[in-house]
């Protein structure tokens, strides 16, 4: 008889390595986690509703020049607005490590003065 190269699903109340493993990170980094979550779908929302503003004013061009120029400045905005949010999220991860590295410091650090002789 052949074994079965599919995985077994996890009986019921167990729970996921994948979500077991998600759930022993710090609160600190869950937080992280869901904030670049959301900074990422807002600002895909902004350039989805920029993308079809753009196609509709395309649409209504009257010349070649018209279109070249709206595409000009659709092309500027965009690298422009891709730049700071890749700016912006590099910014928040370097928090969330910064925040994790605090919370994983022990508290008990040892003073210069307090090394017995």
């Amino acid at each position: 008889m052949a074994k079965s190269s599919k995985k077994d699903a996890p009986a019921e109340g167990e729970i996921p390595q994948a979500t077991a493993a998600m759930m022993s990170l710090s609160p600190v980094a869950m937080q992280a986690w869901q904030d670049v979550i959301t900074e990422c779908n807002r600002f895909v929302m902004d350039r989805l509703q920029q993308d079809l503003e753009t196609q509709q004013s395309m649409l209504s061009c009257k010349s070649p020049a018209d279109l070249m120029k709206l595409q000009t400045e659709f092309f500027q905005t965009a690298f422009k607005q891709y730049s700071e949010e890749s700016i912006r999220l590099m910014q928040m991860m370097s928090d969330a490590a910064g925040q994790s590295m605090k919370e994983v410091q022990s508290s008990a650090k040892r003073r210069y003065d307090d090394v017995p002789l």
